[in-house]
């Protein structure tokens, strides 16, 4: 009968830094996957993104075989690289930590494109700018 996809595990962990330890441990142990495999190839494949959170997809089988796909890191997560920043501010409205260029949201867009669902770059960038205010960054051209 082939295999069988049994869950998926959806886990977020830092370029070229996975661990067995939590979360990756926790989400593949009770599942029988060779945890020791999972860290080795994500490694591998994320090397060139060091130090930057990446959403995985982990489709674990029947057989205890699994395959995963990456994400695009979290707008979050590029922002705060844009901006030059720490973290997002405690209160948006109020304080604004930092300052985004059009030119930058076009560019995480473009980068997050495959992974959202807006129709172009340009509406893609919108929702961007939206996830920047709410951190507390002003965005300007």
């Amino acid at each position: 009968m082939g295999k069988q996809l049994v869950i998926q595990i959806k886990v977020q962990v830092k370029g070229g830094q996975a661990t067995p330890a939590p979360p990756v441990g926790t989400a593949l142990g009770p599942h029988g996957v060779n945890i020791a495999q999972f860290v080795q190839q994500f490694n591998e494949r994320t090397r060139d993104m060091m130090g930057t959170v990446i959403p995985v997809v982990i489709s674990v089988y029947n057989d205890r075989t699994f395959e995963f796909i990456l994400k695009s890191p979290p707008a979050a997560v590029l922002l705060k690289k844009a901006a030059g920043i720490a973290m997002g501010s405690g209160s948006p409205l109020k304080t604004k930590v930092g300052t985004v260029t059009q030119a930058q949201l076009e560019e995480i867009a473009t980068l997050k494109f495959a992974d959202m669902n807006a129709g172009s770059i340009a509406k893609a960038a919108r929702v961007i700018a939206g996830t920047a205010r709410s951190m507390g960054l002003e965005v300007v051209e």
